[in-house]
């Protein structure tokens, strides 16, 4: 398999999917300026939609959009509990935490990073995601993850949104146990190596 990739992009959420999984993959930048990958394919002929994550599979098939990359890796490993299993209601609570990061953290990031967006809007924003960050600051307070006392892919999503708040000046100090939860995934072999491989912590970190 290989995983297209920005760094510290959403894409960073299967990147950790992947090594937490131990599965066989390869790695590839993306451009945004030119829609170029590392090895100079053309990205839109990847995946027209021209965005990451993309995945292209052993039989040559591309799976675009995070959470169905990431309940397909989980599903390859199934012994790794990255996902409940399949037809399981903890299943379903996994997809409604993969729709509310998608929809609800996700898209609610990126007026913050649009130049064009006006402040006013951004102010909305910003108020709407301290909701969203109390919300989960409680639920982190009763577990260590997400979906209870086990790590899944939907907590390496999560991650990499939190990631995102240093980017836009969004103090995370309001909520100490969404802190303590960053610091927690961050400390996991798999994730730490996924940053190292993106060139977003140095290998000594």
């Amino acid at each position: 398999m290989k995983l297209y990739f920005s760094p510290g992009a959403c894409s960073l959420s299967p990147h950790i999917a992947l090594r937490e999984a131990g599965l066989d993959f390869e790695i590839e930048r993306v451009d945004f300026a030119t829609k170029k990958t590392k090895s100079g394919d053309d990205f839109n002929a990847i995946n027209p939609r021209g965005y990451v994550p993309a995945l292209r599979l052993d039989d040559g098939q591309v799976l675009t959009e995070g959470p169905a990359i990431l309940q397909y890796l989980a599903d390859q490993v199934p012994d790794r509990k990255l996902a409940p299993p399949a037809g399981s209601f903890e299943r379903y609570r996994l997809q409604e935490t993969l729709n509310f990061i998608s929809t609800e953290l996700h898209k609610g990031f990126s007026p913050l990073f649009n130049k064009d967006c006006p402040d006013a809007w951004k102010a909305v924003v910003r108020t709407n995601l301290a909701r969203r960050f109390a919300d989960l600051d409680k639920l982190l307070g009763d577990q260590p993850f997400l979906l209870g006392q086990d790590f899944t892919v939907a907590d390496g999503y999560l991650f990499t949104i939190l990631g995102w708040t240093r980017f836009v000046n969004f103090d995370l100090a309001p909520y100490p146990n969404l802190v303590t939860y960053q610091t927690r995934v961050a400390a996991r072999p798999a994730v730490h190596a996924a940053l190292v491989a993106e060139g977003l912590i140095k290998p000594g970190a």
